[in-house]
């Protein structure tokens, strides 16, 4: 299993900019371009309780989930 960053899923569905959830939530743009690319393999949870808290998420698996490596990635 590994953890997958749905970060640009879920700034698609608020109809936000990365600019603009950069704003909100003081997170630098690169670093949010790449959670939105799926570019970076850590995250800070300060960072995922910003961006919930600017996109106005109430269930962390908006963010973040667990998929089968075995199955090219196939959501569990």
């Amino acid at each position: 299993m590994i953890a997958k960053i749905k970060v640009g899923e879920a700034l698609k569905r608020s109809g936000k900019t990365q600019g603009e959830l950069a704003e909100l939530t003081g997170i630098r743009p690169n670093t949010i371009s790449e959670l939105v690319r799926g570019h970076r393999e850590r995250i800070q949870l300060d960072h995922l309780s910003r961006i919930a808290a600017a996109l106005n998420i109430k269930d962390i698996r908006e963010l973040i989930d667990l998929v089968d490596e075995e199955n090219g990635g196939a959501d569990k």
